[in-house]
């Protein structure tokens, strides 16, 4: 007789079969690899052909010359026989629980009652920081810390990713397996779904991965009609016409200019310097880019990287990096300066700045990435859902962790409308 579905027998039989799924080869051929020059080019080129610029050899290869120190890369092919039907990409980081720990902000102009539990923050600080040092995790990541979007794997034209998504956790778990020797890595994460994506890896569910959702991605669709800068103002309402035009004065009378920045090695230590003013605010900081990320980027990547830059008094306040990853502009890694109340300014301009240089680069939209929601919905930027999957090697653990990812918040997005019409997609 057929065990009823919701019975406590047929879940722990469905949990034995998933358990024995999950240790039973999945029939796929796999060549691994610790560095992407490793891999045989021709066949990384023929399944990665048309996808995106995080999937390419020339990325991937200067992330490796200037990898963060706490990060190693891994990559997989997939073959059927001896058919290649996918590629890729992991990452390794070790995390310090203090890369979980925001600063602490001035305690100046507080209200009486948090200046209070800033103060005991203050007195607790050094003992949560020694303890958060402690505290080491190795985790397996599917895709890239460095971007956002899905940039896990690619697979082949010809194939449906449903059916290899047992193959890509079989190359996880190989992976994981493999580096014992180096130190265990207990929590494995696949990053960055979108809804396109998301039912295809609902298979990953039989291998102990849960999803959940993340910040959105925002993105600004780009009309045919857009041929300049000027034209995306002129699509804007009077509202936001006249926010543009102030961020420039505002810009102007301050004393900065943007400006292309055609040589990132010239600057690369300032360059620097500004990204850490804002990695060093941020509530999680996984890795740190080194100095040499955008000079050996902007090499490898040619006419695909663009940089601007904020001078005043001819002095660097603010960069912002962007890379053409097909048709799509992607707003990269950004820094400015915070002093003298000039930093917001300064970032609006570095984002007007991306549209410019999307309209110019011929790309059909901007990805703005998941931080400052509201900005960016000024823009005319709307949210695109990202999930990602996680499973602990401890199925104790695992249930643990499933518990405190529903509980992870995610911003949402507001609603903006800052065109006279909406523009045609």
């Amino acid at each position: 007789m057929p065990r009823p579905p919701g019975s406590l027998r047929a879940r722990l039989a469905a949990a034995r079969e998933r358990h024995r799924e999950r240790h039973r080869p999945s029939g796929f051929g796999f060549a691994l690899a610790d560095s992407i020059d490793y891999l045989d080019a021709a066949t990384w080129d023929a399944v990665s052909a048309g996808r995106s610029v995080f999937l390419q050899r020339r990325y991937l290869g200067a992330l490796e010359r200037a990898c963060p120190d706490n990060l190693v890369p891994r990559y997989a092919l997939i073959f059927r026989g001896r058919h290649p039907v996918a590629a890729v990409v992991m990452q390794i980081v070790t995390v310090a629980g203090t890369r979980f720990m925001k600063p602490l902000a001035p305690a100046a102009g507080r209200s009486e009652g948090r200046s209070g539990r800033v103060l005991l923050r203050r007195a607790l600080s050094p003992a949560l920081r020694r303890a958060g040092e402690a505290m080491r995790e190795r985790v397996l990541v599917c895709g890239n810390l460095l971007s956002w979007g899905f940039h896990a794997a690619a697979f082949a034209r010809d194939e449906d990713p449903a059916a290899i998504w047992p193959a890509v956790a079989e190359a996880m778990y190989r992976v994981r397996r493999a580096e014992r020797l180096s130190g265990q890595s207990d929590f494995a994460l696949v990053k960055d779904l979108s809804a396109a994506e998301r039912d295809g890896a609902e298979t990953l569910r039989r291998f102990g991965y849960r999803p959940v959702e993340s910040d959105p991605n925002m993105v600004l669709e780009i009309p045919p009609s857009w041929r300049t800068y000027d034209d995306y103002l002129g699509s804007l309402n009077a509202k936001y016409k006249n926010a543009a035009r102030k961020i420039a004065k505002d810009l102007a009378e301050a004393g900065g200019v943007v400006s292309r920045l055609a040589d990132v090695g010239l600057e690369a230590k300032r360059v620097h310097g500004l990204y850490l003013n804002v990695l060093e605010n941020a509530a999680v900081r996984p890795v740190t880019l080194p100095v040499a990320f955008f000079p050996t980027l902007a090499e490898a990547l040619g006419d695909d990287f663009r940089a601007s830059i904020v001078r005043r008094e001819n002095q660097p306040v603010g960069f912002i990096s962007v890379l053409r990853d097909g048709d799509t502009a992607v707003a990269y890694y950004i820094g400015f300066e915070r002093a003298a109340g000039l930093g917001t300014t300064v970032y609006l301009a570095l984002l007007h700045s991306v549209v410019a240089d999307a309209i110019d680069m011929g790309c059909r939209r901007v990805s703005f990435g998941r931080t400052a929601l509201e900005p960016k919905a000024g823009l005319g930027a709307r949210p695109e859902r990202l999930w990602l999957w996680a499973r602990h090697r401890n199925p104790a653990l695992n249930v643990l962790i499933r518990n405190l990812l529903r509980a992870v918040p995610h911003g949402e997005a507001p609603e903006r409308n800052p065109f006279k019409n909406v523009p045609a997609k």
